[in-house]
């Protein structure tokens, strides 16, 4: 049986209230814009995101304005003042995926996750383009694939290396290259600009 020693039980964990929820009173247009205000002081998100945050505190709370919130009208003001960007938050997000190795086509999904319009998420897209190689090796490296391998894989196995770079929304072209390239093979960026996209 495996003892914890030195931490006391309880101890590092968060307390369980006894006794019923604090029920929350519903939101009146100055609780909402105070939330929204808290959100975007939180976390980079983009005016989809905050909406369906909007949205679904309100669902969870109820509302007690006198007249229905327009979630649009708080929302646009917010962007008026700086405090959402969508195209640089698309912008952070592409080159943080980039960076970790992920291509062109996870930037896609997580852009449309985040609700992202075509116009905004454009220059990200551009930019994750233009790291695709880059971005393809770093992944490549990371999961020890093709010229990173220590040992040629058999066929399930550089199959299951494909299926990954894919997954990671690379190219077909370039991940094929990739996955067939010997363990050791001296790879240069310059040649698989062509497969990138």
């Amino acid at each position: 049986m495996w003892h914890n020693q030195g931490v006391k039980s309880g101890e590092g964990q968060r307390k369980r209230r006894d006794g019923p929820r604090r029920v929350r009173p519903p939101l009146n247009q100055e609780a909402l814009r105070e939330l929204a205000l808290r959100y975007v002081g939180r976390f980079a998100t983009t005016r989809a995101k905050l909406t369906d945050f909007l949205r679904r505190k309100l669902r969870e709370r109820g509302w007690a304005g006198e007249v229905e919130p327009d979630l649009d009208a708080l929302v646009g003001r917010l962007v008026e003042l700086g405090y959402v960007d969508d195209a640089a938050f698309a912008l952070s997000k592409s080159n943080a995926l980039t960076a970790r190795g992920y291509g062109e086509g996870r930037v896609r999904q997580a852009l449309k996750l985040a609700g992202v319009t075509d116009d905004d998420g454009q220059p990200a897209r551009d930019s994750a383009a233009a790291q695709a190689v880059d971005a393809a090796l770093k992944f490549a490296r990371r999961r020890k694939i093709g010229p990173f391998a220590l040992a040629r894989g058999d066929p399930a196995t550089r199959q299951k290396a494909l299926a990954a770079m894919i997954r990671a929304g690379h190219s077909f072209a370039l991940s094929k290259l990739l996955v067939d390239s010997e363990p050791g093979a001296e790879i240069m960026p310059e040649d698989l600009v062509e497969h990138g996209s």
